[in-house]
């Protein structure tokens, strides 16, 4: 069974999410657009917020947020319990992500990526697996006590 994916976005992110949510729904993902869905001007945590919502009520999804940068996001995000938000730029950090921090979040910048290496970003992030062992260690070292 695949994975959810729930892409979220800011007016910053728009035009890059929308090109990434049609490109996983050609690849038949089951991903979800939370919004926003204009280039008007919004509040990044309120989208942040929405996704996050998402991933721990189903801690088996994926999710995806992107704003200008990916920092606002990135921080938004990672504020909450049981989100690995991890802003990439490359597909390396992608992979790494997942492999060894077990991101369950991939930030974008809009306005930094170019469509093309953006949707690279999103298939290394999708097609690799947390690796567990000394990583899953570290992990619960992160979890509130």
């Amino acid at each position: 069974m695949q994975k959810k994916i729930y892409l979220s976005s800011d007016h910053g992110g728009f035009n890059l999410k929308e090109q990434i949510f049609d490109y996983l729904c050609r690849k038949n993902f089951n991903a979800h657009n939370l919004g926003t869905n204009s280039l008007d001007s919004v509040d990044y945590p309120d989208y942040s917020r929405l996704l996050v919502n998402k991933i721990k009520s189903q801690p088996n999804a994926f999710g995806i947020l992107i704003c200008g940068t990916g920092i606002g996001m990135s921080i938004s995000a990672n504020r909450h319990d049981q989100i690995r938000a991890a802003l990439c730029t490359d597909i390396k950090m992608a992979k790494l992500s997942r492999q060894h921090n077990n991101a369950n979040v991939l930030v974008l910048g809009g306005r930094i990526l170019n469509v093309k290496m953006a949707k690279k970003i999103v298939d290394a992030f999708i097609d690799s697996d947390f690796e567990f062992g000394r990583h899953e260690l570290r992990l619960n070292k992160l979890k509130n006590k």
